[in-house]
């Protein structure tokens, strides 16, 4: 499965990164964005669902790879 940001919706939150911070990251100001290429490890599915659910802006999708 793969994550994605969407920088336009994203109002800096935090959410992604506290549910799942080994996909997500925050940039300098607290903007969301994916570490790497946004590849979820299997650990990581259901914090990555919950995340993605979670975003108050629907800012994250996520797709399999």
């Amino acid at each position: 499965m793969k994550a994605a940001v969407d920088a336009t919706k994203c109002n800096a939150y935090g959410t992604c990164a506290d549910h799942c911070p080994s996909v997500f990251q925050l940039d300098e100001w607290g903007y969301g964005s994916v570490v790497g290429d946004g590849t979820v490890p299997e650990a990581d599915l259901e914090a990555a669902r919950t995340a993605a659910a979670d975003c108050p802006e629907h800012a994250i999708t996520l797709t399999e790879a």
